[in-house]
């Protein structure tokens, strides 16, 4: 991987003051292909996103292709503007270097969501530029969803503990530890009726993070 700032004379960590980038902060070699990842899911141009991070196509385009690293405060721009936070871009990033990119450990995992909104997701595949991704959803006691659209893409998931309550294009569904569904291109929305936690195993095809 190319490091667009780092080199022996001309290093911000020789600065004074100087932003750091991803790479010194530890972040791993799939940031460019989580952002290229993140903006198609998004259905975003890469215009459109360089206009938003007040950046040039140009730029945005080298760091897609991983031969520029963003700074920090990139980053963070980028992260708001995707509503996740900048942690997701640092998952894995004391690992191994024979496990990134194929092993999410317990301690690394990212959260995405709070608890206000009643759901807490962790992304448990190691990056997003695949055919899938997996999630564990964890459903506050009392908290629902409002209806969300179809969109196109098949989702599956497995219920490790608890009770949940889904409905599947406008048809409802209770789930128990131990059940499993699948649906694609329809409606869906949920509940937590229980005085638990619904946990379940979640996963996208394709990615949607």
């Amino acid at each position: 991987m190319k490091h667009g700032l780092a080199t022996s004379t001309d290093s911000p960590r020789s600065k004074p003051g100087a932003e750091f980038t991803a790479t010194d902060r530890g972040a791993t070699g799939l940031v460019g292909d989580d952002i290229r990842a993140l903006r198609k899911h998004r259905d975003l141009t890469l215009t459109a996103l360089a206009e938003a991070l007040g950046r040039s196509v140009g730029w945005l385009s080298q760091v897609e292709r991983n031969q520029t690293d963003p700074s920090i405060q990139d980053l963070r721009k980028i992260a708001r503007n995707f509503d996740i936070p900048i942690s997701f871009f640092f998952r894995n990033s004391e690992a191994p270097e024979q496990e990134r990119g194929v092993i999410v450990r317990c301690s690394n995992r990212v959260a995405l969501g709070s608890s206000e909104s009643g759901l807490v997701e962790e992304l448990l595949s190691p990056d997003i530029s695949g055919e899938f991704e997996m999630l564990r959803s964890v459903f506050a006691p009392s908290a629902e969803s409002e209806d969300k659209p179809a969109r196109p893409a098949q989702e599956g998931g497995f219920v490790v503990s608890g009770q949940l309550e889904i409905w599947i294009g406008g048809r409802h569904h209770t789930l128990n530890a131990g059940d499993s569904f699948q649906f694609q291109n329809k409606t869906c929305c949920w509940r937590n009726s229980g005085d638990v936690p619904a946990i379940v195993i979640w996963i996208i095809s394709p990615a949607i993070y």
